[in-house]
């Protein structure tokens, strides 16, 4: 996860960026404007005081006073694309990992590759490959390809999670900014409870989603 202080005021951003250093991002985290970039409660590539002053104000204006944004500071990370890795609890058949680009392609295309946990090292080869938007991931039309052996290498590492710890019965990271080398995980949201009884003992197959 990328350092991320909060910034309930100008003056508190101010000191956040500095802790962080140039150039930062600003971005409102409450629940009703999370992923929601059409907006504009995130702002990027912030590179002096000035440039973040402003960009705080423009947002108090336009969205709300901050204790309704809930505005942070984070530090940026190189361009890449961006994607959600997910596990949540299917009644039938248990845990199961998800893998899509974040926004559109996912939310409005149901877009979305799904392996069961434990994944094994080609489940997380096959959750990348096996969208329709996947090409995206592998240099489409000339642009630099991403670091895909270190989305498999989370995926695998979500699922390590998942299946140790029972109790985490549902995570989403999103966006999971994924560079030509290496990824940042920009946010994430982990739901524990007790894991609900599993009664089938027979093998398990993933359901039509």
């Amino acid at each position: 996860m990328l350092p991320t202080l909060p910034a309930p005021s100008p003056d508190s951003a101010v000191t956040a960026a500095a802790r962080l250093g140039y150039p930062v991002a600003l971005k409102t985290t409450a629940p009703h404007l999370r992923h929601r970039p059409d907006l504009g409660g995130v702002r990027l590539d912030l590179a002096t005081e000035e440039q973040l002053r402003t960009a705080y104000a423009e947002l108090t204006d336009t969205l709300g006073k901050p204790e309704e944004l809930q505005p942070v500071v984070q530090a940026m990370v190189p361009r890449g694309v961006d994607t959600v890795v997910r596990s949540a609890i299917d009644p039938a058949v248990g845990a199961v990992l998800s893998f899509g680009l974040a926004g559109a392609a996912s939310e409005l295309l149901g877009d979305m590759s799904h392996r069961l946990v434990p994944a094994t090292d080609r489940d997380a080869a096959e959750l990348v490959r096996s969208i329709r938007t996947a090409p995206l991931l592998f240099g489409w039309r000339g642009s630099a390809p991403v670091d895909t052996p270190a989305l498999e290498e989370l995926l695998l590492r979500v699922s390590r999670l998942v299946d140790d710890h029972p109790e985490v019965v549902a995570i989403t990271l999103e966006p999971v900014v994924v560079a030509p080398q290496g990824l940042s995980v920009l946010g994430a949201t982990v739901r524990l409870a007790p894991p609900p009884p599993r009664t089938d003992l027979g093998p398990r197959r993933l359901p039509s989603y």
